[in-house]
């Protein structure tokens, strides 16, 4: 499942980019905000996104708000989330390859929805290398955690 949430700042985007994913025949669920709501707040919506990602442990997260270190920082607040803020084509799929991300947070402000969907498309469709020095470095992080 693709998860999908964004605040006041990110709801514009959030739209768009739900129109697109409905296009390319991609599963995902809205978990919010599902109303502009100029007074909503992005740890509610970083974080219900981030939870449902760590319990399904096979699905993906996209977060959006104003700049998307917001909902980025949130969402890596929570155990098994590899949450990044990515702008760029060559960011998304080294995000995916080397870094295993779970979660892509882009900002609601500066990305326009052609290079959105440009991302996301790269995004989901890169998989983790699975290159044992990508492997070690995530083993780290996740003795990190705890």
């Amino acid at each position: 499942m693709l998860y999908l949430g964004a605040d006041h700042a990110g709801f514009k985007l959030k739209e768009q980019i739900k129109k697109f994913l409905l296009s390319q025949k991609i599963k995902f669920q809205d978990l919010g905000n599902l109303k502009l709501d100029k007074n909503d707040d992005y740890p509610d919506f970083g974080f219900k996104i981030a939870r449902a990602v760590a319990k399904d442990k096979s699905s993906k997260g996209i977060l959006i708000c104003g700049t998307s270190f917001g909902v980025c920082i949130v969402a890596n607040k929570v155990k098994g989330i590899r949450a990044v803020s990515v702008s760029n084509i060559k960011a998304a799929k080294i995000s995916r390859s080397h870094n295993d991300a779970n979660v892509l947070c882009l900002s609601g402000w500066d990305l326009k929805l052609p290079m959105a969907q440009k991302v996301i498309r790269i995004w989901l469709n890169t998989k983790f290398s699975n290159q044992p020095r990508h492997k070690r470095r995530l083993a780290k992080i996740k003795k990190i955690e705890g």
